[in-house]
């Protein structure tokens, strides 16, 4: 069952340039249980698109498209009806918990507050359900006390404190936006662990933002690879990892260091994308990967590649794709 229909969103941004799109021609489509992966560098769209699923997105900033949630379109919704989705219908893990939480609030309150808002709850229960989810993240209240602030927690005792934030109301939907930022592997590694855990025993669908391609294969069954807030690959997990068609794509995977030899003869310089991602005000009229693709021709620099599907679960934009099988 479709869950989340995405259709055709751009989001805009005043710039020192002008109005500048920041993503666009955004499609997808999310089922109920579904664990989807946003994979790209830094600056690519991902966290623009969580923000604009969650009508987070800055004052000056313009939205065209739609966000359908079960029927009903988000951008068509008053202040009011968004608040009653956010945080109860679609939760969502920021990238940064130090920032995100409230220096001055102790965690227990923090953790109440969309449980005030949405379930309306009494006292007694209220505190039972924030009790619950401590449990739940790992972070018993006989040993965390709900007095706490988050400066007396560790980054990722923070990042659980978020975790139970975000699930409070048991959504339909969690995005994770890069939830392992600044962690240790080690707490990387449990974090992931309690996410992917929590979304599978609450059947909540998944949308896992990371640049870490590891992270996409351990959490997501569908993954969407951005560049420049475009989409250039989509489709299964196995699919894009085992035959990735984009140079991008190709790319990214190439850039990561493998195990093999401890031999200092033997160990290789990393693989790196010649060039530098464009700036906003500066994108090619075509493809905006074509400055730095090995296979541009004339076409990729004059009009943009429209998405080509390669199976039922596999679809990439591009002119010259690395198997030529389409």
């Amino acid at each position: 069952m479709t869950l989340l229909k995405v259709q055709d969103l751009c989001v805009s941004l005043k710039t020192a340039y002008g109005r500048q799109d920041v993503i666009s021609n955004i499609n997808f489509c999310l089922n109920a249980g579904e664990k989807l992966g946003i994979v790209g560098e830094s600056g690519c769209g991902k966290s623009i698109t969580a923000l604009a699923l969650m009508s987070l997105l800055p004052p000056d900033s313009k939205t065209r498209g739609r966000i359908i949630l079960e029927g009903r379109d988000i951008l068509n919704l008053n202040s009011k009806e968004i608040c009653s989705i956010r945080g109860n219908r679609i939760g969502m893990i920021f990238q940064e918990p130090m920032t995100a939480l409230n220096p001055v609030k102790q965690i227990g309150a923090q953790i109440s507050e969309s449980i005030d808002l949405h379930l309306k709850l009494n006292r007694k229960q209220t505190l039972e359900r924030v009790t619950e989810l401590m449990d739940k993240v790992g972070l018993p209240v006989d040993r965390f006390g709900l007095n706490l602030y988050p400066h007396q927690l560790s980054g990722g005792q923070r990042q659980r404190v978020m975790i139970a934030m975000a699930i409070a109301c048991n959504p339909d939907i969690l995005i994770a936006d890069e939830p392992t930022t600044a962690l240790d592997v080690t707490v990387q590694e449990q974090i992931l662990n309690l996410i992917r855990d929590l979304a599978d025993s609450s059947g909540m669908a998944l949308i896992m933002i990371s640049h870490d391609l590891g992270v996409i294969a351990q959490t997501a069954q569908n993954v969407m690879v951005m560049y420049t807030g475009n989409i250039v690959e989509m489709g299964s997990t196995v699919d894009v990892y085992q035959n990735m068609l984009h140079p991008y794509t190709f790319g990214l995977f190439s850039a990561i260091p493998h195990a093999g030899s401890s031999s200092h003869l033997e160990r290789k310089r990393l693989t790196s994308i010649p060039g530098q991602v464009p700036q906003l005000h500066q994108r090619p009229i075509g493809c905006n990967f074509a400055d730095r693709c090995m296979r541009a021709s004339k076409i990729c620099k004059t009009k943009e590649p429209m998405a080509t599907r390669v199976s039922d679960h596999h679809q990439v934009w591009c002119y010259h794709p690395l198997k030529e099988k389409i």
